[in-house]
């Protein structure tokens, strides 16, 4: 019995300690890629191949000229993107620092601090494993609405879609349902494909993702 308890109030302090370690999403982000730190695995090796392709045979299919990602993070999963011309926005000032010097040679891509009073157009707008790192209500609700009040013709969301958070609390996940809040809050718009994730979660993030594509038609 001593164990139990022992191990129960461990728990509880680790708990506590944690509660105090995240900082708020943006803060979080900055500080991580201040730091060196990266996208996470989503934008990497297999993972970032899966949604290139997906990507890239949208673009083609429709003819996309111009994108928009807002959460463009590091920069890596770009590098496998093919488009004439791409604007990217976060509000990391070192992760747009960073893509910037990245890509200093190449004029048809562009990065700059999000604000939601001042975005670019284009016909396809992107956000990729972004929508469950936005902790806060305020955050998620004016991603939401930069991606569907700016885009010309389509939306492309690569993310969870549940209201499980079991197990991550107090950290810099949260998941939301994403179709039941758009069906809700957003007018003019179709959900016009879903295409699962190659790889469906499977209890390790490092292998496996719970993000699928969701991609939204302006009608």
């Amino acid at each position: 019995m001593n164990k139990i308890i022992k191990y129960l109030v461990n728990k509880i302090k680790r708990y506590k300690k944690n509660r105090n370690i995240f900082i708020g999403s943006r803060k979080y982000w900055e500080k991580r890629y201040n730091e060196n730190g990266n996208s996470g695995v989503g934008s990497y090796g297999k993972f970032s191949t899966f949604k290139a392709k997906i990507i890239n045979e949208f673009i083609e299919e429709k003819k996309i000229h111009k994108i928009v990602e807002i959460g463009s993070g590091d920069g890596n999963q770009l590098n496998l993107f093919n488009c004439k011309e791409y604007v990217g926005y976060d509000t990391s000032a070192s992760a747009i620092n960073s893509c910037k010097n990245k890509f200093i040679e190449d004029p048809t891509k562009i990065f700059k601090i999000f604000n939601p009073l001042s975005i670019d157009r284009a016909d396809l707008f992107l956000s990729l494993d972004v929508i469950y790192h936005l902790i806060e209500n305020e955050y998620f609700e004016e991603h939401m609405h930069s991606l569907f009040n700016h885009s010309n013709k389509y939306v492309m969301i690569y993310s969870s879609n549940t209201s499980n958070n079991d197990g991550y609390e107090n950290t810099h996940v949260w998941h939301r349902e994403i179709l039941k809040w758009t069906d809700e809050n957003i007018l003019g718009w179709k959900l016009i494909k879903t295409i699962k994730n190659k790889y469906p979660y499977n209890g390790d993030y490092k292998t496996s993702s719970f993000s699928d594509f969701y991609i939204y038609e302006k009608q």
